[in-house]
């Protein structure tokens, strides 16, 4: 189970980086409402077989974010 809120963490994410979804989109290549789609879908998000596998070897999933390093 991902025990993330990937929506909420992914509009968050762009509040505090003062972009919008449809900016976000943009810069990847894509549009504001498939990044919307994506995020709406947290099983599209992660593989569904690693999924799978860490919850039958007993693990949820919890994703943590880092700020990259600027050189």
């Amino acid at each position: 189970m991902i025990l993330n809120n990937l929506e909420i963490d992914v509009k968050v994410k762009c509040l505090e980086s003062n972009i919008t979804q449809a900016q976000l989109g943009e810069k990847i290549g894509t549009t504001g409402q498939y990044v919307n789609r994506v995020i709406k879908n947290k099983k599209s998000i992660l593989n569904k077989t690693f999924v799978k596998m860490l919850e039958n070897l007993g693990y949820d999933i919890k994703l943590i974010y880092v700020p990259k390093e600027r050189d």
